[in-house]
């Protein structure tokens, strides 16, 4: 394939996903995560695949071959066949993780014995070794040998990829992940699309510095940035731009701020916790759900509570 071509297709792909955005409707035909596997190439390589759990991104050029996340045993079973066709079975240079949550890392042991190294941040290692709020990590688990606790870098083939710790959000251990020249980023589960998301706050999670990191993770990036999801809403794209950090950061904002005006009104936590929703201003994101020591409301109402303290 020839410069020109490969230029042209990176090309379309972007303002594809630009166009899908501005439609809804396209952006739902074209972008629904599913149960079946599905590989879809971004450019320079540089693609994601979906199925059961969150998001594998991927990198396949002639110097070797990168993955982000596992998804669960059987999708990673399934990834690898994937891989094994678009990368001539060679063995995977660099498994990286983004977090520790068992859908994003429960496909590590599949990679026993074709991953070479495995990367996260020195929290995520922890954490899965000694998962919080209890419990133990499974005896077959794969873990990381390669820890960083701000930012690692590392070249392969072509493409130099660089991963990013931007401080508590999700969890304690978050990290950006991102193919500089293809100029794709993983996010893993720092960004979900247009849904509640989890706050695991056993592990660290912040709402109010998960609005910092999003906010320095689109001022280190270009306008033209692609960013892989970890999760996204009955469909919505898994993939999007830095508009869609911002309107998940505004989010947030808009939690924080809901549940202060409950506070300062005199409902009781029970009161609020009780709340269905949806959140104004931000209806697709659809009802918050039955309470939960993770979901967003909850984690929302302890850290205005602290702030009010």
């Amino acid at each position: 394939m020839s410069t020109t071509r490969r230029e042209f297709l990176a090309t379309s792909l972007a303002a594809l996903v630009s166009a899908a955005f501005s439609r809804p409707g396209l952006a739902r035909a074209l972008f629904r995560p599913g149960q079946e596997p599905v590989f879809t190439p971004i450019r320079r390589g540089v693609g994601y695949f979906t199925m059961r759990g969150g998001t594998i991104g991927y990198l396949v050029n002639d110097g070797g071959v990168v993955v982000v996340d596992t998804q669960f045993p059987e999708p990673a079973q399934e990834f690898l066949k994937g891989l094994a066709s678009r990368s001539g079975d060679r063995p995977v240079d660099l498994l990286i993780n983004t977090h520790y949550h068992g859908d994003h890392t429960g496909g590590n042991r599949v990679f026993r014995g074709v991953a070479r190294r495995v990367v996260a941040h020195e929290k995520t290692a922890e954490h899965l070794r000694q998962p919080p709020g209890g419990g133990q990590a499974a005896e077959d688990q794969l873990f990381p040998d390669t820890t960083f606790s701000e930012t690692w870098s590392a070249d392969v083939g072509d493409e130099r990829i660089t991963a990013r710790y931007y401080g508590r959000a999700h969890t304690s251990g978050d990290a950006v992940i991102t193919f500089e020249r293809a100029n794709v980023v993983h996010m893993g589960d720092l960004m979900f699309h247009m849904r509640h998301p989890v706050v695991d706050r056993a592990a660290g999670a912040t709402i109010r510095n998960w609005m910092t990191v999003l906010d320095r993770t689109v001022h280190d990036h270009t306008t033209d940035t692609i960013y892989i999801f970890g999760h996204a809403n009955t469909g919505y794209p898994v993939v999007g731009g830095a508009a869609e950090l911002r309107n998940f950061r505004d989010y947030f904002e808009a939690l924080l701020s809901f549940v202060e005006r409950q506070v300062r009104a005199g409902r009781s936590r029970d009161e609020i916790l009780a709340m269905e929703g949806p959140l104004p201003g931000f209806e697709a994101y659809g009802p918050f759900g039955r309470p939960n020591p993770r979901g967003a409301l909850v984690c929302a109402y302890e850290e205005v509570m602290e702030g009010l303290a």
